[in-house]
C-alpha cells in the first residue's frame, strides 16, 4: 500500500500537515518534568521514547542522504526543539519533500513517509510520554481513526520487529482509545 495514496503531498501540504501532527507532540515534550519516569513501553523511560523518535527520524533522513546536525548532549526538550526545526526546514523544501524512493509499500516520497509513518509515530509516542508523566493522554477521534487506518494498511508489517509488539486482546464494549491502542500493543 503506497503512503502516497493516503496523504496529499503537495509542497505546501507536507509542511502544514507535519506541523499539525507534531504540534501536540511538541506540547507534550515541553510538559515533561521527569525524563527518567517509566513509559508504557516496557523498559523505556520518557527520555528513551524521545530519543527513539528523534533517532528513527534522523536515520530515515540519513538513508535518503540528508544528514542532520549532531544534537548529542542537549537536554531532551532542547533536543526535540532543535530536531523539529531541522525536520520542518527539510520538509519545507519542495525538493526534499517530493524526493521519491521505493518504500516498504512501493513508490513514495520523503514527505509522504514523514507524514504517514513518522507523523503516526508522533501520535502514539505522545501518548507514551503523556502517560509517563501522568498527563492527559486522550487522543482525538481523528488521531484514533488515523492509527486504526495505518495499522489496517500495514497489515502484518505493523508487528515487525521495531514497530509494535503483538496486538493485545480487549473486552467487548471497551472505549475506542483502549481498543485502538491495544492494536499497537498498548494498554489504554
Amino acid at each position: 500500500m503506497s503512503t502516497r495514496a493516503r496523504t496529499s503531498t503537495t509542497p505546501d501540504s507536507v509542511l502544514t500537515t507535519w506541523q499539525e501532527r507534531s504540534a501536540p507532540f511538541t506540547a507534550t515534550v515541553q510538559a515533561v518534568d521527569d525524563w527518567e519516569a517509566p513509559s508504557p513501553c516496557e523498559g523505556w523511560t520518557a527520555r528513551d521514547v524521545l530519543e527513539h523518535v528523534c533517532r528513527t527520524q534522523r536515520d530515515f533522513f540519513a538513508q535518503r542522504g540528508l544528514e542532520l546536525s549532531d544534537l548529542s548532549g542537549a537536554e531532551p526538550a532542547q533536543t526535540w526543539a532543535a530536531h523539529h526545526r531541522e525536520v520542518s526546514g527539510l520538509l519545507g523544501d519542495p525538493d526534499v519533500a517530493q524526493r521519491a524512493f521505493d518504500g516498504a509499500f512501493g513508490p513514495t516520497t520523503v514527505g509522504a513517509t514523514m507524514i504517514d509513518f513518522y507523523g503516526f509515530d508522533l501520535i502514539v509516542h505522545r501518548w507514551d510520554l503523556a502517560r509517563s508523566q501522568g498527563l492527559d493522554a486522550r487522543l482525538t477521534p481523528q488521531e484514533l481513526a488515523l492509527i486504526d487506518a495505518a495499522v489496517d494498511g500495514w497489515g502484518e508489517h505493523a508487528y515487525a520487529p521495531g514497530i509494535f509488539a503483538g496486538a493485545l486482546p480487549t473486552s467487548p464494549g471497551v472505549d475506542e482509545q483502549t481498543r485502538v491502542l491495544a492494536r499497537t500493543g498498548r494498554r489504554g
